[in-house]
């Protein structure tokens, strides 16, 4: 589960836009830049790989950029131009040095599969230039985490998951997933119903797809998806919003998302991140609370890089992002594209898959301890890969998703990767 929010669009820190009015005023447009509406025509994706050199260490920074070149994201690299790899995709790099390609949205997932396998190649092949190997493992079970990017926003993540408890470090340098983008929806009323499919459907798919039993350093215990474990034990405040009581997404998410605790306030230094008083909320910002600390009210720039730092399960980015992926072996990761594709192909099979996820929604820690070994999740992840077999868009994508539910039905996570195995190609 990528951390970065690479965006060309993130405004710089720039208290000349102005501050924001009332809390009801930032609500609104919390409302109007997370939730856009249209119909739900466009899809993407975005593929985490770890890395290692030819000793089996990370890679420097350094190493890093001379294979990228052109590619090189700002991150690393403040000058790079960050072009696009030749299918569209952008390549960011996590705290830890782990390497992701943020696809273009595309109208289907057979165009979306095709660019983002032939950018991975790419990548791959870049980044093999320098003896830099990729492997799709969801959690680094071999590698103490180690923080490579030093940018302030990293430093001040780090220092307010330490506070919290062990799993900080680990999220940010040692796991990896698979995320999937969609349209929010039309109007309301079909925002309401994919947003509640997204979320019913979390712990079924967790368990469909965990493949990260092993992560270096973590607390005793056998789970799943250690890679979500540490999600779901890091700052639940920040985490896991209390989405089955939102009727309506747009106005909720909006309003909770004014009451998560500031992570970190941007300075007019670029080079330093003020840490707020812990708890403090931006809504407490807003409304005049930490005048002597900060100095100013908020800007809708402030409120923006805000939102860059919620991580729910599905986040809301225009856009409706699905983060609760581990990373899959090989070149599965097109599995969970086409079925995303598929269940929310229609109003009707988004509310066949919300009903037949239902009876595990909200299990997301069963979920991720358990997996598949929970009959309960067992046969919801067989009903709803058949349903998006049956609704898949070509018979390719059907017969891909048909061995996914034949392999739950077994009881058979996918197999995790070897560190050090390559997963691109």
């Amino acid at each position: 589960m990528a951390v970065t929010l690479e965006r060309s669009s993130w405004p710089e820190y720039a208290p000349e836009q102005g501050e924001l009015s009332s809390r009801a005023a930032a609500e609104a447009y919390v409302g109007g830049v997370c939730f856009k509406l249209g119909p739900p025509a466009l899809i993407g994706a975005e593929l985490e790989w770890l890395t290692a050199g030819p000793t089996g260490s990370r890679p420097s920074l350094d190493q890093l950029a001379a294979a990228l070149g052109p590619h090189t994201p700002t991150s690393i690299r403040a000058a790079s131009p960050a072009t696009p790899l030749p299918g569209g995709s952008l390549v960011t790099v996590e705290p830890g040095g782990q390497i992701e390609l943020s696809s273009a949205p595309f109208a289907g997932p057979d165009a979306l599969t095709q660019h983002l396998r032939a950018d991975a190649a790419r990548l791959r092949d870049l980044l093999a230039a320098r003896e830099i190997s990729v492997f799709t493992a969801a959690a680094d079970a071999d590698r103490p985490p180690e923080r490579l990017l030093r940018l302030p926003r990293y430093a001040a993540m780090e220092r307010h998951f330490d506070s919290v408890g062990p799993f900080g470090t680990l999220m940010m340098c040692n796991t990896a997933a698979t995320q999937v983008s969609v349209d929010a929806g039309t109007d309301p009323a079909e925002i309401r119903a994919r947003w509640t499919a997204l979320y019913v459907l979390g712990p079924t798919l967790i368990a469909a797809f965990a493949c990260s039993p092993r992560l270096y350093g973590v607390p005793p215990g056998d789970w799943a998806s250690q890679r979500m474990r540490t999600w779901l034990r890091l700052d639940p405040s920040r985490t896991r919003p209390a989405v089955a009581d939102w009727a309506d997404p747009i106005t909720s998410y909006a309003h909770w998302a004014l009451d998560v605790p500031l992570l970190c306030v941007r300075c007019a230094d670029a080079d330093a991140d003020w840490a707020p008083p812990p708890g403090a909320t931006f809504a407490d910002w807003l409304s005049g609370a930490l005048d002597d600390e900060v100095g100013r009210r908020p800007t809708r720039a402030d409120l923006d890089y805000h939102l860059t730092t919620l991580f729910p399960p599905v986040r809301a980015s225009g856009h409706l992002e699905v983060r609760y992926l581990d990373t899959q072996p090989g070149n599965t990761w097109t599995t969970p594209i086409h079925l995303f594709d598929a269940l929310l192909s229609t109003p009707a099979v988004v509310a066949e898959a919300t009903a037949l996820a239902a009876p595990t929604a909200g299990e997301w820690l069963t979920s991720a301890r358990c997996g598949l070994l929970d009959p309960h999740l067992r046969r919801s992840a067989v009903a709803v890969l058949e349903l998006a077999a049956a609704h898949a868009r070509t018979p390719a994508a059907a017969a891909e998703l048909a061995a996914a539910a034949r392999r739950c039905r077994a009881g058979r996570g996918p197999v995790a990767e070897r560190n050090g195995s390559s997963g691109s190609r």
